[in-house]
């Protein structure tokens, strides 16, 4: 029980605390569980993001659930989708039903503001470190900053997915290693099981047969589809959710979802809750709807990916992906997140202290955290913001 609860606990803080988007989210986990917690090591932390980039649905999510896996089994996953989610479900319903008095209170857009900096020190931290570990040959190095001028230069709707593919695919062709060819003959059995079960949930939600009506089946199949990051999700919800909420009010969910911690599929959960007769029943319905596919699929490929990852050809197609996913959280630290955080030179002069607490002095990042809290009322106080 104690372990559920510390489980929850360090999700509930992600949740509370990890603005900056899903490739803050991973940076804030490594931080946490593999450099602080040591829960996982560098390496499974790597897979788990090469294996969240090969699926559909939210990355730092489907991360996050699979860390719990590996804690503590299913218990552990869904404890770490709800401690990650709640806070933004929480946010994003009280948006939906008119209680957010709070928009555009000074306090609290300096809380923000603050908590953007601190994005941009922990995926700096990140980017350093994982370059370090998976970008070790000219090679590697070389895709990690071709991925990253492709993404500045080509701003286009799946092309951070592209990138990784064709990364993948190199490694495939010329970064192999050697390695143990042996597998698991019990991981098929789940395998083909979880399959069936995603594949007939799936087929039902096509044609609306479940019992959860057209809003599960419509946020579910956006799920399925959703390759590339959460933006993604934009479009696939737009045609069913902007015609019977109004475009205004999806666009000012949309925007919200930019804003808050946690994981952006929670626009999900404002969608749900502006069209059912019950806000907080159809906000619970669509974050089930969006998120669910995602999990499924880790179900069905962790085990099988963990043994996967063992063959020579895998291993060269991981280390093409890693290289690639540097060069993505590197483009990704410039913009957004750099450039909507860093707006005058004290906001600099924050971020590269806070960068020095975190990465040279090694302060946990809860008590940089609480510096922060108190930075945001100087802010205020300052007439900074």
């Amino acid at each position: 029980m104690k372990n559920a609860l510390t489980l929850f606990y360090q999700f509930l803080i992600l949740g509370l605390t990890s603005f900056g988007g899903p490739a803050a989210h991973l940076g804030y986990f490594r931080t946490v569980f593999v450099d602080q917690k040591k829960w996982i090591t560098e390496s499974e932390y790597s897979q788990l993001i090469a294996l969240s980039q090969f699926l559909p649905g939210p990355g730092s999510s489907q991360v996050g659930f699979a860390i719990g896996l590996k804690r503590m089994g299913l218990l552990g996953g869904i404890l770490a989708f709800i401690g990650f989610t709640l806070p933004s479900f929480m946010v994003m319903v009280a948006l939906a039903t008119g209680l957010t008095q709070l928009t555009g209170n000074t306090y609290v857009d300096s809380f923000i503001h603050v908590f953007k900096l601190l994005a941009v020190i922990v995926v700096l931290d990140a980017v350093l470190t994982m370059g370090k570990n998976f970008c070790t040959t000219n090679t590697t190095k070389t895709i990690a900053v071709l991925t990253c001028c492709v993404i500045w230069l080509a701003p286009i709707p799946f092309i951070q997915l592209i990138c990784i593919a064709l990364a993948g695919a190199y490694g495939l062709w010329r970064l192999h290693s050697k390695s143990d060819n042996s597998s698991n003959s019990t991981s098929s059995f789940k395998l083909s099981l979880s399959s069936f079960i995603f594949l007939a949930i799936f087929i039902a939600c096509l044609f609306n047969l479940l019992p959860l009506g057209t809003l599960f089946s419509e946020t579910f199949i956006a799920g399925s589809l959703v390759f590339g990051g959460g933006h993604v999700v934009l479009p696939l919800l737009q045609d069913h959710f902007a015609s019977s909420i109004g475009q205004e009010s999806f666009i000012t969910g949309y925007a919200a979802a930019q804003a808050i911690p946690g994981p952006m599929f929670a626009f999900a959960s404002y969608l749900g809750a502006l069209s059912h007769e019950s806000p907080l029943l159809g906000a619970g319905i669509a974050t089930l709807g969006i998120f669910l596919p995602g999990f499924l699929l880790i179900l069905i490929f962790q085990k099988s990916w963990s043994q996967l990852a063992k063959r020579p050809r895998v291993s060269g197609l991981i280390n093409g992906i890693n290289a690639s996913v540097v060069g993505l959280l590197a483009a990704t630290l410039y913009t957004p997140i750099f450039v909507s955080a860093v707006l005058q030179p004290v906001d600099m002069v924050i971020a590269a202290l806070g960068f020095l607490l975190l990465r040279h002095i090694k302060i946990p990042i809860i008590q940089i955290i609480l510096i922060g809290s108190v930075l945001a009322v100087i802010r205020v106080w300052a007439g900074l913001n």
